[in-house]
């Protein structure tokens, strides 16, 4: 079983801010986090990383291989506040997550 998800995070203008794909198998989940260039409001990335970890249906303490932009500081604490077991390697212009999903 899979279950292939799309969240935007747009402003209030409709813009685009932020954008994720998500892929949950009983297994694992995987997530592709990106964000638009330049300026983005306070908070952006947190909500995104939020609406990945809230959105997925899969059982908690599964393993969660994320994709963030590299030297994303807000979202890599977000990912630590919330996950448990959380590693990171670099590559190229991402970061690798390698984590546990929250407990209910």
């Amino acid at each position: 079983m899979s279950d292939a998800q799309h969240i935007t995070i747009d402003d209030d203008d409709g813009r685009l801010l932020a954008e994720a794909d998500v892929r949950a198998t009983n297994q694992v989940v995987r997530a592709e986090l990106r964000v638009e260039a330049g300026h983005l409001p306070p908070g952006t990335r947190t909500r995104l990383v939020d609406a990945v970890l809230d959105l997925t249906n899969a059982e908690p303490g599964i393993p969660l291989n994320a994709t963030l932009p590299a030297g994303d500081a807000e979202m890599l604490q977000r990912m630590r506040e919330r996950c448990t077991a959380v590693t990171t390697r670099a590559a190229g212009a991402t970061c690798q997550v390698d984590a546990h999903t929250p407990a209910g």
